[in-house]
């Protein structure tokens, strides 16, 4: 049976892993409340683009407001306490200098006008901390950004621990690797990633720009970090994409995807050999690895040099003669066994 053949060649196999990576922003900001209360009012919505400054939320001011009002009560009532201790102070100097009245009624008067300022000023100083607390019941956007998810509802009761929502500065994302802690001692800086889509394509390269230096003890893995260009915006924050990681290359055999067929879950190929009666096909099984193109990485069963049948394959059976014909540089053709009339 005439075959073509295909002398197998080595070459350069990347060493890649595919990981899940999670996306996220290179500037995220998480929003907590920074006083307690219930939420009366809530401004945006998830995905909305907001500035620097922009309110988001609303908590229930009524408490606060009713404490800056206190303090403010308070601070007038001490202004008419020191201009009555202003009067009592003109008043005491002119009658000291008549000499109808002692130094030490001087004195009292003067300490309890500099008593009078005193607490005054303090007064005045909890009345500026009241309305700055105050300005925490609206609760703004630290800079610009797209509004992330809003777990709260309206009437819902927070404190300061409460997540409210984040603000993502869109563009540049990072995507987020969590690597097996036995792979970890591989990982350095500069190592390439691709991310893939669904269909396997490349979609976008980067490289490792981080690595930790520690291995998280509940899930046993090493986080490593790599920059995603994201000028298309095609990729979005908190989305999940696969991440092939290349350890490195080494040169090694490779077949046609064609010249493989899978039984039972094995990979096997034919190849041509040669014996004392002629050329005969023999079965191999060969363990495969990544897909390069349109060729298997073969890690074990075939070398360089040896003698790949491409064609014919599904009419071969293991030790049936063969006519070798190398292939050409053309398209490949399946050649089938002509019968007689």
């Amino acid at each position: 049976m005439p075959v073509q053949v295909q002398v197998v060649e080595s070459k350069p196999i990347a060493e890649t892993t595919e990981y899940l990576a999670l996306l996220k922003s290179r500037h995220s900001a998480t929003i907590n409340p920074q006083v307690e209360g219930y939420i009366t009012g809530i401004f945006v919505k998830s995905g909305d683009h907001v500035a620097a400054g922009t309110a988001l939320l609303q908590i229930d001011p009524l408490k606060q407001e009713a404490t800056v009002n206190s303090q403010e009560a308070t601070r007038l009532a001490q202004e008419s306490n020191l201009n009555l201790a202003r009067v009592n102070l003109e008043r005491a100097k002119k009658l000291a200098e008549a000499g109808v009245i002692a130094k030490s009624d001087l004195d009292n008067a003067q300490t309890n006008y500099d008593t009078a300022v005193a607490q005054l000023k303090s007064l005045e100083h909890q009345v500026e901390q009241q309305k700055v607390e105050l300005r925490y019941y609206k609760v703004s956007s630290p800079m610009d950004g797209i509004v992330g998810d809003i777990p709260v509802r309206v009437g819902d009761r927070v404190i300061v621990s409460t997540l409210l929502t984040t603000v993502d500065e869109p563009g540049a994302l990072e995507a987020y690797l969590y690597i097996p802690a036995a792979r970890g001692k591989d990982l350095r800086l500069g190592l390439p990633v691709k991310l893939l889509d669904e269909a396997g394509n490349v979609r976008t390269t980067s490289q490792i720009t981080f690595v930790s230096p520690q291995v998280d003890p509940e899930t046993q893995t090493v986080l490593a970090k790599a920059a995603v260009p994201n000028s298309k915006a095609n990729l979005r924050i908190a989305q999940q994409v696969r991440a092939q990681v290349v350890w490195g290359s080494a040169a090694g055999p490779v077949a046609p995807v064609l010249a493989v067929t899978r039984i039972n879950g094995q990979f096997f190929v034919f190849v041509a050999e040669k014996n004392a009666k002629g050329t005969i096909a023999r079965q191999r099984g060969v363990k495969v690895g990544e897909i390069i193109g349109n060729d298997y990485a073969v890690l074990d069963g075939l070398k360089p040099g040896d003698h790949l049948i491409v064609s014919g394959t599904q009419f071969l059976q293991d030790g049936a003669p063969v006519s070798e014909q190398m292939q050409s540089s053309g398209p490949k053709t399946e050649n089938t066994p002509k019968t007689g009339t």
